[in-house]
This record gives C-alpha cells, sequence and structure tokens, in this order.
C-alpha cells in the first residue's frame, strides 16, 4: 500500500474514533443529566424545573405547588435538600425519600429541591465541611438563599415562614443556612447531621473542640441579622457514618448558638429546661427518645429525636431511595409540625 493510502487511512480511523468518543461523550453526558435531574415523566403536573442564575454561581431546583396554591395566597415554604450520593429530584433523590409532595398536598406548602451542580465532587454532596461554603454572601449559601428568594417573588410564598430541611451533608448545610441566613429560614431540621464548622472537630478526639467554639462561630456569621432560628435533630443510634455523638454536640451546639442570640453572652439567660421522653416501639416504628429545650416562655426551641435501631438514614414510612427508612417516626412529618408551632408564635 502506498504512503498516501496508509495516511487516508489513518484519517478514516481517526475520523471514526471521534467519532464514536464523541457519542461515547453525548451519551454519558445525557445519562448523568438524567440521573441529575429526573427523567420527563417523573415530573409531575404541579412540578416546575427551574434554574437560578447568581454571583455565586448557577444552581438547578424543582418547586411543588400544593393543589392549594393560587398566586393571591402566600403559603409557607420548605426547602428538602439533599444528602451525598442522592439529588434533589432526579435518581434515588430528596423528593422520592422524604415524600415531601403528599405532604404538601394534605398541608398546603411549597417544597423546594435543589440539586448540586454536576461534577462538583464525586458523591454529589453539598460541601458543608468546607470552610468557604459557611460564609453568607458567597458558594453554596448564597446560592440556595438566592433559590428561597426567588421562589418567595415568584410565587408570592410567605417570606415569614421559609424553613429548611437537610439529609446527611444537606442537614449540615441548612445548619449552615440557619446561621448564615438567620434573617431568611424560619427554622431548620437536621437529619444525620453536624453543627456549623463540623470540619474543625477532630472524630477521634472530638472534645478537643468543644461545642461552644463552633457555636460562637456560627453566632457570630448572624452578625446584625442576629435571631432565634429554632432547630429540629433527628438522628439514628446506629449511625457510623454520623454517629449520635455529632447529634449531641449539634444540641448542645445550638442551645450556646441562642444563649449568646438572646444577649450576646453565655449566662443562660432564657432560663433552659430541658425534658427527655423515651417512646416504646410502635408497629412500623422505631423507639426513640426525644429531648426539648425550652425557654422559661415554654417554647421549644431545640427538639431530637435519636431514633433506636437506625443507621444513616432518613426516616419516612412510605419514602424510597438508598437512604429511606420505612420505619418511623416520619421525619417529614416532624419538620412541618416543628414549622407550624414557631408559626403559630408569629
Amino acid at each position: 500500500m502506498s504512503e498516501t493510502g496508509v495516511v487516508g487511512k489513518r484519517r478514516r480511523w481517526l475520523t471514526m474514533l471521534a467519532a464514536v468518543i464523541g457519542v461515547v461523550v453525548v451519551a454519558l453526558g445525557a445519562a448523568t443529566a438524567a440521573v441529575q435531574h429526573g427523567l420527563p415523566w417523573w415530573t409531575g403536573e404541579r412540578d416546575h424545573n427551574h434554574v437560578f442564575d447568581g454571583p455565586a454561581g448557577s444552581l438547578r431546583y424543582q418547586v411543588h405547588l400544593p393543589p392549594q396554591y393560587d398566586s393571591g395566597t402566600a403559603l409557607p415554604v420548605i426547602m428538602a435538600i439533599h444528602g451525598c450520593g442522592m439529588t434533589g429530584y432526579g435518581f434515588n433523590s430528596m423528593k422520592s425519600m422524604t415524600q415531601f409532595n403528599a405532604l404538601a398536598d394534605r398541608e398546603g406548602f411549597i417544597v423546594v429541591y435543589p440539586t448540586q451542580r454536576m461534577f462538583q465532587n464525586l458523591l454529589n454532596c453539598w460541601e458543608s465541611n468546607d470552610p468557604r461554603q459557611q460564609r453568607r454572601d458567597t458558594g453554596e449559601p448564597a446560592l440556595l438563599a438566592g433559590v428561597a428568594r426567588r421562589v418567595i417573588e415568584e410565587y408570592n410564598a410567605n417570606g415569614d415562614q421559609v424553613h429548611v430541611v437537610g439529609a446527611s451533608s444537606g442537614a449540615g448545610t441548612a445548619v449552615i443556612l440557619a446561621a448564615t441566613h438567620p434573617d431568611l429560614f424560619a427554622t431548620a431540621t437536621s437529619v444525620a447531621g453536624g453543627e456549623y464548622g463540623l470540619n474543625q472537630v477532630d472524630p477521634g478526639s472530638p472534645d478537643a473542640t468543644p461545642p461552644e467554639r463552633t457555636a460562637r462561630q456560627a453566632w457570630a456569621q448572624m452578625g446584625d441579622r442576629v435571631r432565634h432560628v429554632p432547630l429540629l435533630i433527628v438522628q439514628g443510634r446506629r449511625d457510623t457514618v454520623v454517629p449520635p455523638v455529632v447529634a449531641t454536640r449539634l444540641f448542645e451546639h445550638w442551645s450556646v448558638v441562642n444563649d449568646l442570640v438572646d444577649d450576646g453572652l453565655l449566662n443562660v439567660s432564657l432560663g433552659w429546661v430541658e425534658e427527655a421522653t423515651t417512646v416504646p416501639a410502635a408497629p412500623g416504628t422505631h423507639p426513640f427518645t426525644r429531648t426539648t429545650l425550652s425557654g422559661s416562655d415554654g417554647f421549644a426551641y431545640i427538639d431530637m429525636y435519636l431514633v433506636e435501631n437506625m443507621g444513616h438514614a432518613y426516616p419516612s414510612p412510605t419514602g424510597e431511595g438508598l437512604f429511606a427508612e420505612r420505619s418511623g417516626p416520619d421525619a417529614s412529618s416532624l419538620a412541618w409540625q416543628f414549622a407550624e408551632k414557631y408559626a403559630a408564635r408569629l
């Protein structure tokens, strides 16, 4: 074969190889998009997909509107933030695990499911352990707050009743939002999550970093927007990913934050009353211990459920997905009831 023929053959092979690579890249991109954002038939008639663009970047999210929605009625909002290995509304989603849509349809509130940006990290986590993602005007807090404000504006939602619920890394982000945006989020719920600044705590020696230290940092983030943000904590006692000590630290951490919010001093000025109740197992539920921290006014600023026999999971009796725990208590219902208690104080 002549040299010209060999060169031509090589060119054809390179062209074919480039075409194959192009097809593979397109296919992988389509598959990744399907995993991240779901297939078209996964979107209900009252589900609306959006993209938020802001100085901190772009973020996709889905909004679910209940049957009670009309533009003249300002409904409450729950933002539900997924954990690692999950998406907001695609494959293995926060939407399927929490079953917030069904609850919203009964109770009449709007649900927002943000989903982490594609290829942001290996496991699709929210980066709550990164100090760069723990400040108000940058990174994930800025993006998620921007989404919340956009939903309030676009759907005429009740800006005084915007609540955030997170699972695992999303729970860490929910606590961060309570610190960076207390003027926006009325309550926060952490399911298998930890305190603000958890990255500073050595898992092998957690006592070396007392919760008071990270609590002061969370309080400082509030700045002149300082406000009490009630916190609900749900934690499995058999969780080996986020051990129970992380939840008990979060309880103490947030009590310090609230003490500082009151008058800037650690002086128990709210008159804390701590009460613990053990609830035995019932059909379809694990036993759990509920601990509340109330002020002298009787309002529970922190409400914690330590669930026996539950690992790193989100308790949801009808939930679907890799991290759904079908045995209760129902974390989504607890989060909504907790939010309603706050609304009753307005």
